[in-house]
């Protein structure tokens, strides 16, 4: 009896290792600052977001962007189905996303929450252009061509949360902030759509 007692413990003890090995490989990071959709959801502050409100941090997709990772009209989820609702021009409950006030031009610091802390190529930011359709879903037309703000890494890990960076200059009103994640040693990055007002 004693045996089949251990023998069951131990069975159960790998068994939760396997689970918590292989969760924190699907777990990742996300943007509070300015705030993500994804957190947005995650906070209660918007409702009816579906399964990304347990999982802000899994917004993960191909790299490459902006000649490669999500399809338009997808780039807000990275692409995942089920995540959908991160693309939509409306917050789920019909009301406009929650938006972040920033001040065109000045530094902002971007922030983070990891799970998973991975080695990195570099942090990418994006905003829309002006005069951007915002009742359309997220492409790559509505996004300026080039990052307003590239972060290299070169392989290393974050070893923060934080880090400071200039906001483009002759912004105003409703933009969109895209934020990108890329992963040094997989084929993935993360993304995050905040809205916000300049």
């Amino acid at each position: 009896m004693r045996k089949r007692l251990y023998a069951g413990a131990v069975g159960l003890a790998t068994v939760g290792a396997i689970a918590l090995s292989t969760g924190g490989a699907s777990s990742h990071g996300y943007t509070d600052s300015p705030i993500s959709r994804q957190k947005a959801c995650a906070n209660g502050d918007v409702t009816g977001c579906g399964a990304i409100q347990y999982e802000p941090q899994s917004v993960e997709g191909p790299k490459g962007f902006p000649a490669a990772g999500p399809a338009d009209g997808e780039i807000c989820s990275a692409g995942n189905e089920g995540f959908d609702p991160l693309n939509q021009p409306k917050a789920p409950n019909g009301d406009d996303w929650p938006t972040t006030k920033l001040t065109s031009g000045q530094d902002h610091t971007f922030r983070w929450q990891f799970t998973a802390r991975h080695s990195t190529s570099d942090f990418q930011y994006y905003v829309t252009k002006d005069g951007w359709n915002e009742n359309e879903p997220l492409t790559r037309d509505a996004l300026e061509p080039a990052p307003f703000l590239t972060l290299p890494y070169e392989g290393q890990p974050p070893a923060t949360l934080e880090h400071v960076g200039a906001l483009p200059s002759g912004k105003s009103g409703h933009h969109v902030i895209l934020s990108v994640w890329n992963v040094a040693d997989t084929g993935n990055a993360f993304y995050a759509c905040s809205d916000v007002t300049f």
